[in-house]
Parts: C-alpha cells; structure tokens; sequence
C-alpha cells in the first residue's frame, strides 16, 4: 500500500475515534503550556502511531502528546513523521469544526508528504502520489469526491487568513503593512489549506507554533504551489533540534504565501 492510502487510512480512522468522543468531552486537561488536551488527543496518536509504526517500522514518528510525555526519537536521518493527532483542540473543546488531524513526512528538513483531515466537515486536504495537492470530500469512511487543488496567483491586494485563536499585535500590524483587502478567520492547520486551494492568499503566524502544528498542511500548499517563509524569507524547515532560543522542534514567526502572478 502506497504511504498516501495509509496516511489516509490512518487519518480516517483517527478522525473517527474523535468524532465519537466530541459530543461528550467530559475530560480536559491542561499541558504546561496552558494547552488544553483531551481523551480524543490521545486515542487519534495512538490510532496514527500503531499504523505508521506498522507499515514503516524504520521512520522515527515525532507526535504531539507523545513528546509532552517526553517520548521524542532521535532523528539524525534524512526522514521523520511528525503528527498532531488533534489540531485545533480549542475548537473541538468549544464544539467548533475546524479542527484536523495532521500527518507529515519531512526528508531533509522538507515536508514532502502530508494529509490534512477535518473529521467535522469530512474533508481531506492532502498530497498525492504525483506530488500535487488535492482536496477529496468524505462520506461514511470513503472518499465521494476528489479534485485537484491549486494557489491562485497572488492578488493586490491580498486576502489574508488568520488564526481564530491566536491573534496578536505583531499580526495586525503586518496585516496592516501588506493592506489585505479582507481577513478570514479559521482554526488549525485549514488556513494553509485555504491559501492552497486558492481561496486566500497569505497566512501570517507571527506567535509561536510547533511543527507538528505546521508541516502537514505546509506539506499540502506546497504541492499546491504556495510557499512558507520566516521573517527572513528563507523556507520554514523542519526538524529544528538544539535550538539556542528555543525548545526542539518549535517554530519561528512564519508567512504563507500562494504563488506570485
């Protein structure tokens, strides 16, 4: 089986299992970083791991709550997963929708594979075999639909979409700077996807994030032609151990952007 049908297969399911979970979350708690996880978070890695572990034995898998727990492998190759089996806890907390499951591949600090799934409006956003970015409509765990999906060229002024939780000064003022036309606010990893299916044109999150938090949807509007930049325009890569300022795997102030025209 190819990696895209088990990342696939694994997202499906790992969806599943939170959607049971959502209409009754009884237990929340709180990490270090004041971030709430639940039952959900946890049943979606374990779901994710066991299927990763089974069909690539010799990739390390880098996984959110696995690390909070202090389970974080060693990778010195070229090739890791990284996951977060439940992005947009917030929202999922809050009985919203936008919140995802992420799986990656990174080779060479590059995310060259990733699935991005929101179990709540049953949408896949992922890269295929061809390395292009589409987008397949979910209907009781099989795929009804499925299109490619690309970044628009870069309009003057651009649209601009934005965390729904995790705004800040520094992002209005660079929302300011760049004179976006409109801003649409989203949770989770689904702002990449919204500038990969050519429906925004730059994601700006100038506040911290882990890769996890990223690399599958910066997978995604990569093969749908987009880009994502620090504040120095150098290409966000992953796979950020040993960091001076910083704990491992953590990000630095990043912009997506869709194509130039």
């Amino acid at each position: 089986m190819m990696m895209e049908e088990i990342f696939l297969e694994a997202a499906l399911e790992a969806g599943d299992a939170i959607m049971k979970i959502y209409n009754r979350i009884s237990d929340i708690r709180y990490k270090s970083d004041a971030s709430p996880v639940t039952e959900a978070d946890h049943k979606a890695e374990d779901i994710i791991l066991k299927r990763l572990a089974k069909a690539f034995p010799d990739i390390p898998v880098v996984a959110e709550e696995s690390v909070a727990a202090g389970n974080t492998p060693e990778i010195f190759g070229s090739m890791f997963f990284l996951v977060d089996p439940l992005d947009g806890t917030k929202e999922f907390v809050n009985r919203g929708s936008d919140f995802t499951v992420n799986i990656a591949l990174i080779e060479n600090g590059l995310p060259i594979a990733g699935i991005v799934y929101a179990p709540a409006s049953a949408v896949v956003y992922r890269t295929n075999v061809k390395h292009m970015a589409e987008k397949l409509i979910i209907r009781n765990a099989d795929v009804v639909d499925a299109a490619p999906i690309h970044c628009r060229s870069r309009r003057d002024p651009p649209v601009a979409v934005v965390s729904r939780s995790h705004s800040n000064a520094e992002t209005e003022a660079f929302l300011e700077k760049i004179a976006a036309s409109d801003c649409v606010a989203i949770g989770s990893s689904l702002k990449f996807c919204l500038v990969a299916e050519g429906l925004a044109d730059v994601y700006p999150r100038l506040g911290r994030t882990m890769e996890w938090d990223t690399a599958a949807g910066d997978a995604v509007l990569r093969a749908a032609g987009g880009m994502t930049f620090d504040l120095d325009q150098t290409p966000l890569r992953y796979g950020k151990t040993g960091q001076s300022n910083d704990c491992d795997f953590s990000n630095p102030a990043f912009v997506s952007w869709t194509m130039r025209s």
